[in-house]
């Protein structure tokens, strides 16, 4: 019961600031999502279909189409992706208690990538019954499991005598990565020119194939996910002291890090399998919120939702209108606006900490 009280009232607690900036997120997400269904290339207004509705006009079936099969689907998934990226990165954070940690440290990302890229290059050799079943949904469905196989080798390999050793998990996930960029590179160097192109759009990432599929298949893993993080705060603010510790207050700290592995194992892993490669949300997200509102997971996970699901879709709108009608792979805007960011948090944290 220790464990579970220790950070409830700490000195110079940031909480209030913490719930206010959670409405204001929660808020700026409301707007941001009639943004994103109120702005694309066809000219349909979310507004003018929405008094039509109210004012008993039918809707035009162009409108509905627009709206309800490509907008909305899309939207939804941005939020989840862009959600599910952020919680991944502020768990990973907690988890190596290092505030420029990422899902990409245990090598999610780079076995789902390899993955995808297995599909796009050899997805012509498998059995006519698996093209069959899978269809489109192929490489989504092989970096999903790319993504979860490359988290349970890296779990097998760090854990001993029922013990994780973080020090391991980060030095095998770097190994894994750069095995798994090997093969890749490998992959991409057999890939005829239509395979490079399918290679090339993946890998920066889009949410332009969002379906309501997609969505019923990848959006229950992305929701258990985030709807788990919460769970993890106490745990991830008593790992804060140290292992030694946390275990000593009685915290169950092998469960803890087992849980918060295949949570970022399934939000991550999901997220890449339906948008691609989006980099800099999670590990952006985090840690500008630890600078406004403090270290404390019970609101750091749930703002770091709302504020990737907000990032994501105003990476989204402006991808669909630098070059509209055409858009941009979302990757490109994210790394043009997280990599400015990240520069500053590295000279911030080298003034501060000696880096």
């Amino acid at each position: 019961m220790v464990a579970i009280h220790i950070f409830e009232a700490l000195p110079g607690d940031r909480a209030p600031v913490a719930r206010r900036v959670a409405l204001i997120l929660t808020v700026a997400l409301a707007v941001t999502c009639v943004l994103s269904l109120s702005h694309g290339a066809s000219g349909v207004r979310l507004g003018a279909a929405v008094a039509d509705w109210l004012g008993g006009a039918a809707m035009p079936a162009h409108d509905r189409l627009i709206l309800w099969e490509i907008r909305l689907p899309r939207m939804l998934t941005g939020m989840l992706v862009g959600a599910s990226l952020a919680v991944g990165g502020a768990v990973m954070q907690g988890l190596f208690r290092n505030p420029l940690a990422d899902p990409g440290l245990v090598g999610v990302g780079a076995g789902a990538g390899l993955g995808a890229v297995t599909a796009i290059v050899l997805g012509g050799l498998a059995p006519a019954w698996i093209a069959t079943a899978l269809g489109w949904y192929m490489v989504p469905v092989a970096a999903f499991l790319g993504g979860w196989i490359s988290t349970l080798v890296l779990y097998r390999v760090s854990t001993r005598r029922g013990r994780t050793s973080v020090a391991t998990m980060l030095l095998a996930g770097i190994a894994l990565g750069a095995l798994s960029g090997a093969v890749t590179g490998v992959l991409v160097y057999v890939a005829d020119d239509r395979q490079l192109r399918d290679l090339t759009f993946w890998g920066l990432g889009s949410l332009g194939g969002a379906s309501w599929p997609k969505i019923a298949a990848a959006g229950p893993v992305m929701g258990l996910a985030l709807l788990a993080a919460p769970f993890l705060a106490r745990g991830l603010n008593g790992l804060a002291l140290g292992e030694a510790a946390a275990h000593h207050i009685g915290l169950p700290v092998q469960r803890v890090k087992s849980v918060a592995i295949l949570t970022v194992a399934a939000a991550t892993g999901a997220a890449v399998a339906v948008s691609g490669g989006i980099g800099f949300i999670g590990i952006v997200v985090p840690h500008l919120l630890r600078l406004g509102t403090g270290p404390d997971h019970r609101y750091l996970l749930v703002n770091a939702g709302l504020l990737g699901a907000i990032l994501l879709l105003l990476a989204d709108l402006a991808a669909r209108s630098v070059i509209a009608p055409a858009e941009l792979p979302i990757g490109i805007v994210t790394a043009a606006i997280g990599a400015p960011v990240f520069l500053w948090i590295l000279l911030r944290r080298r003034g501060l900490v000696d880096l």
